[in-house]
């Protein structure tokens, strides 16, 4: 399964630029609506589009490699 580690991503762009990122004001820069951003955040099972990844990814100035991880396949198969 892949994880969106966007709350780790916006403490990475704020450590980087000094310029504060907040889930609303994230929303208003993609132009993605702050439910979408917020279930990103918040979801493991949140099923992104790749221009969503690729709106966000443009905003923070990250790679989507940075954005997402590859769950441990065999830890996920214990859990079912």
């Amino acid at each position: 399964m892949l994880l969106i580690k966007l709350k780790e991503v916006m403490r990475d762009f704020r450590r980087r630029t000094g310029e504060r990122m907040t889930m609303e004001i994230l929303a208003e820069k993609t132009g993605l609506s702050r439910a979408t951003i917020e279930s990103l955040a918040s979801r493991q099972s949140y099923n992104a589009r790749l221009s969503t990844i690729e709106k966000i990814c443009l905003v923070l100035g990250c790679q989507p490699g940075e954005l997402l991880a590859l769950a441990d396949s065999e830890a996920q198969s214990n859990g079912n």
